[in-house]
This record gives structure tokens, sequence and C-alpha cells, in this order.
């Protein structure tokens, strides 16, 4: 998974750089204040995928003395600041630059080249956000497309897919603007196509920081998941299975403890080794779990932090 995502990020790089550049060129140009707002919505998401390759560098260090738990949720918090900038840059200069061209507007000279620039950005885009349309697509499972974007823990996918289909609208939208100016003769068509634009991408600013701000602060696995869990943990030996807990670090590292009554005739011996049992089956079938906490009690049905502490001993 890790080598898809960065698949996809060195994809949406190369062209979003390469957008960037034509766009401004071709806004210098011409003149076009939704030419300029494109070329710095390009700029931003060039600078988004540097921070997510620099995100999952970091999610993949080890832990350590300091950090028990990894680095995992390091992604989420840079998915979290490429939201902010996606608001701040994205949307916040494009309504800047949409209000300032409808106040004073300036016609455009050249449409030809922006039409071509428009174009070409747009079959580069359609096909950075394609690579990461069929990486969503494989991993949302039976999920409707709706419920797969909200639950999903794969920030890094989510962030190029909305990021790139912003953009791919932002371009029809652009082409819009400038065709309407062209055919009324006036411009501030463009300035209201450049603040569409940024409204738009200020919803999708807003929709990624929800999703990364609850990635952030802990989010349960799947359902599924945690049922498999509940089917792994059930053997001979164990005569409960109360609540499960589970938190993503990150898409591909999970901690998990479950409360689990064991027969009262085991010694400490046999349950010792039944926990050593589950914990390799576990990680075994679930490569995603990374840390699994057993813990022994007779009243399975007891949650986590309720007398005792979150930890199996505790």
């Amino acid at each position: 998974m890790k080598a898809e995502n960065n698949r996809v990020l060195i994809v949406a790089l190369a062209a979003n750089v390469g957008i960037a550049i034509a766009k401004f060129v071709a806004a210098a140009i011409t003149g076009s204040s939704a030419m300029l707002t494109e070329g710095v919505h390009s700029l931003v998401d060039s600078t988004n995928q540097l921070l997510l390759m620099y995100g999952q560098k970091r999610a993949a260090k080890p832990a350590d003395a300091e950090h028990p738990a990894g680095y995992g949720r390091e992604l989420y918090f840079w998915s979290f600041v490429v939201a902010l900038l996606v608001f701040a840059l994205g949307a916040g200069v494009s309504v800047y630059e949409g209000v300032i061209h409808f106040l004073e507007p300036e016609p455009a000279v050249s449409p030809l080249i922006a039409y071509g620039v428009l174009l070409i950005a747009f079959l580069l885009e359609g096909g950075s956000t394609f690579a990461a349309f069929k990486e969503f697509n494989a991993a949302r499972g039976g999920k409707s497309w709706w419920r797969a974007l909200v639950s999903t823990k794969d920030a890094t996918t989510v962030i190029v897919l909305l990021e790139n289909g912003a953009a791919m609208a932002g371009i029809l939208i652009a082409a819009l603007g400038l065709a309407i100016s062209q055919a009324t003769g006036n411009p501030r068509f463009d300035g209201i196509a450049s603040v569409l634009i940024g409204l738009l991408l200020g919803v999708v600013a807003i929709f990624l920081a929800r999703e990364a701000k609850g990635l952030l602060i802990g989010e349960a696995a799947d359902p599924q998941l945690i049922d498999g869990i509940r089917r792994a943990v059930s053997r001979q030996g164990v005569t409960g299975i109360g609540e499960i807990m589970t938190i993503h670090n990150a898409p591909d590292q999970i901690v998990a403890a479950v409360n689990v009554d064991f027969d009262n005739r085991l010694s400490a011996g046999d349950v010792e080794r039944i926990v050593d049992a589950i914990e390799r089956d576990l990680q075994a079938t679930f490569p995603a779990i990374y840390r699994i906490y057993v813990r022994p009690h007779e009243d399975a049905g007891l949650k986590f932090g309720e007398n005792r502490g979150l930890l199996p001993g505790a």
C-alpha cells in the first residue's frame, strides 16, 4: 500500500509541477484571473504532495522511547496541514484574485493560449486522478463511494483524489468563465469563475480538514476488522470476549486491545501461552495490527478504562 501511495503522489507531483508552470505562463500572456488562480491551485497541490511524501517518510520511523506508539500519526498531521493550505492559499487566493478582477476587470488577450493550456492541464490532471481513483476503488471493497470516502484511513489517496478532482472541475470553470467573458465582452465573468474555483476549493478543504482531524485524534478500525479480531480470539480456553478497542496510528498501523475471560481452570502458564498464540495469530491474519494487548479478566464485559487502566495488567 505504501508503494502504491508513493506512486500516486509522484504521478500527481510531476503532473502538477508541469501544469503550474504552464498556467502561470499562460496567465502572464493572457491576463486571465481564472488562469492565475488555476496556477496558484496547481502550485499549492504540488506543495501538498511534497508534504504528504514527507509525512509518509516520517510515519515510517520505528517506535522509540519518546514515541512508544510510533510516528504513524505524523501522516495525519501533515494531511491536516495540507487541508489548511488548500483553504488558506488555494481557496483564499482564488477568491481574492476573483474579487479584484471583478472590481477592476481587464480583458484577456490571446485566449487560445489559455484554452490550450487548460486542455493539456485537464488531460494531465485526469491521468493523475485516474491513478488515485484506481487505488481508492480497489480499497473500498463493497462500501458505497461516500461511505468509503468518509471512513477510509488512507488520507493520502483521498487527498490526491479530491484535490485532483477539484482541479479538473476548476479547469472547466476557468474555461467556461473565459468563454463567457469572450462571448459577452464582459471580463468580470473571468473574475466570477475565479471566485467559484475558490469556493470549490474551500468546500474540499473543509472536508479534508474534518477527515484529517478525526484521524489525528484517533479513529477505530473498520467494524469488519473488529469482528475478525473477535473471531480470531475465540478458541479453546477462552470463555468470553468483552470490549475490543482499536485505534489507527496510520493507515497500516493499528493498536488493538481485547478484554478476554479465560477458563478459571487454566494455570497462569496456560493463559500466557494462549495470549501469545492469540497475539501471533492476530498479527499474522491482520498485518496492519502492529500492537495487540490481551487483558485477562474474569468479567470480559468490563470496558477499558473502568476500574483499571487501559493496558493489560494495569
